[in-house]
C-alpha cells in the first residue's frame, strides 16, 4: 500500500486527487491533508480517508479544525510550521497543490524525504526553478508535473531524445473573455471573470486564466521544468481545450496530447505513473467534437502573456517578483480596487523596477520570500498612489 499526502487537499486539485484515491480502495494509505479556510471539508476527508495528520493554514481555525476532528484520532496542527510537518511525514507520493508562493517551502520539505512529488503548484517553478530542481536531485526525489499543460509535454516526451525536441506549444482556452469585445474588458467584474468556460477549477486561478497570467506562469513554468530556451515556446489558443500540449522535433513531427478538460487525468497519470490506469474521465468522441480550433493570442486582449518572456530571458529572481507582483494584482483585483486590465499593467511597471536587482544573489527559500515580500509592498504602494 502506497502512503501518500495531498497539501492543499480542499481546493480543486486535492478534491479531484481524493475522488480517484477513493476510486481505489486499498491501494492508498492517506498520510496527511492540509487545507486553508474550508475546515468543514478539511476535516470531512480527514476522517473519510482516514488520514494520520490534518493541517489548516491558518493558526486561528485551530480550535474548529480540533472540534472537527475531535474523537477521531486523526492528529491536528494549525499554521505554517504544521504544513511543513504534514509534507515531511514519511510518504511515497505527495500532492503540492497549495495556492501560490505559500506552496514552495512545504513541497522543498516534501522533496527532501527523496519520494515523489506531484507538482500542481505553479509558483514553485516560476519563482524557484533551480533551487526545487536541485533539491530533488540531491535527495534523488522524483518531480511529476500535474498542470494538464505540462503533464502532456511530460508524456508527449517519453522515449524521445530530449535534443530533438524543436519547440513546444502550450495551448490555452482564452478565459471567460476571449469572445468578449476588447473594448468591454475595462468593465469586466470578478463574478464574470470568475466563470471558465471549460474547466471546473477555483476562483483565483480561473480569474489567472481569464487574464492569460496563468499560462503566463505555465510558460515559465515549462521553460524550469523542462530546461527550455524561451525562444522554444509558444501559445496557441485553443478554445475546445482538448489538445493541452504539442512537442515539435527537428524533423517536422508535431506530438499531441489530447484529452478530455478533465484535471482527473493529469492526476491520475502522476499518481499511478509509471503505469497507465484506468480512470473516470470522459472518452473523446472526435467526430462530435468535428473540429479543433487554434490562433494566435492577441497581445491587446492578454498583455500578461508577453511578461513571461521578459522574464524568462531576465532569470534569477524575475519570477519571485512576476509571481508576487500577479498575486497581489488579483488581490487586489477580487476586493474591487482595480480594474480587470489594471492588474497587468501594474505587474508590469513593478517587473520594471525590479528587474535590476532581479539578477543578482542565489536563489533560496529567503531569499524568495524576502523578494515575495517587498513586490507585495512596491504593489499596495503603487496602487494606493
Amino acid at each position: 500500500m502506497r502512503r501518500v499526502s495531498i497539501l492543499g487537499a480542499t481546493g480543486s486539485i486535492g478534491q479531484n486527487t481524493l475522488d480517484l484515491i477513493r476510486r481505489a480502495p486499498g491501494e492508498f494509505q492517506v498520510v496527511a491533508l492540509t487545507g486553508g479556510h474550508n475546515i468543514a471539508q478539511l476535516a470531512e476527508d480527514a476522517r473519510q480517508s482516514r488520514a494520520e495528520f490534518a493541517a489548516t493554514a491558518y493558526p486561528e481555525l485551530l480550535e474548529d479544525l480540533q472540534a472537527a476532528l475531535a474523537g477521531s484520532g486523526i492528529q491536528v496542527a494549525a499554521g505554517k510550521a504544521a504544513l511543513i510537518e504534514a509534507a515531511q511525514r514519511p510518504a511515497d507520493w505527495i500532492m503540492s497543490a497549495i495556492v501560490g508562493v505559500a506552496g514552495l517551502a512545504p513541497g522543498l520539505a516534501a522533496l527532501e524525504q527523496g519520494g515523489t512529488l506531484a507538482l500542481a503548484n505553479k509558483e514553485s517553478l516560476v519563482t524557484a526553478g533551480p533551487l526545487l530542481l536541485a533539491t530533488a536531485a540531491r535527495h534523488g526525489a522524483r518531480i511529476l508535473p500535474v498542470d494538464s499543460e505540462h503533464s502532456a509535454i511530460f508524456q508527449a516526451l517519453i522515449g524521445e531524445d530530449r535534443a530533438a525536441v524543436e519547440r513546444v506549444i502550450i495551448t490555452a482556452s482564452g478565459g471567460a473573455f476571449r469572445d468578449r469585445p476588447l473594448g468591454d474588458l475595462a468593465h469586466a467584474g470578478v463574478a464574470e471573470a470568475s466563470t471558465h468556460p471549460n474547466w471546473d477549477m477555483g476562483q483565483r486561478i480561473t480569474i489567472d486564466s481569464a487574464s492569460m497570467f496563468n499560462k503566463a506562469l505555465e510558460v515559465i513554468e515549462a521553460k524550469e521544468f523542462f530546461a527550455l530556451d524561451p525562444d522554444q515556446i509558444e501559445v496557441l489558443v485553443h478554445p475546445q481545450s482538448t489538445v493541452h500540449a504539442l512537442v515539435g522535433f527537428r524533423d517536422g513531427a508535431l506530438m499531441a496530447h489530447v484529452g478530455p478538460p478533465d484535471m482527473r487525468h493529469a492526476i491520475g497519470y502522476a499518481l499511478n505513473w509509471p503505469d497507465r490506469r484506468d480512470l473516470p474521465v470522459a472518452r473523446l468522441d472526435l467526430a462530435a467534437i468535428g473540429r479543433l480550433d487554434f490562433a494566435l493570442p492577441d497581445p491587446a486582449r492578454y498583455p500578461a502573456l508577453a511578461l513571461a518572456w521578459q522574464v524568462m530571458h531576465v532569470g534569477g529572481h524575475a519570477g519571485a517578483i512576476f509571481n508576487a507582483a500577479k498575486e497581489r494584482a488579483l488581490d487586489h483585483f477580487i476586493a474591487g480596487h482595480i480594474g480587470f486590465l489594471e492588474m497587468s499593467a501594474l505587474v508590469a511597471r513593478t517587473l520594471d523596477n525590479g528587474l535590476r536587482d532581479a539578477q543578482t544573489g542565489e536563489i533560496t527559500l529567503e531569499s524568495v520570500r524576502r523578494c515575495d515580500h517587498l513586490t507585495r509592498q512596491q504593489m499596495d504602494r503603487l496602487i494606493a498612489a
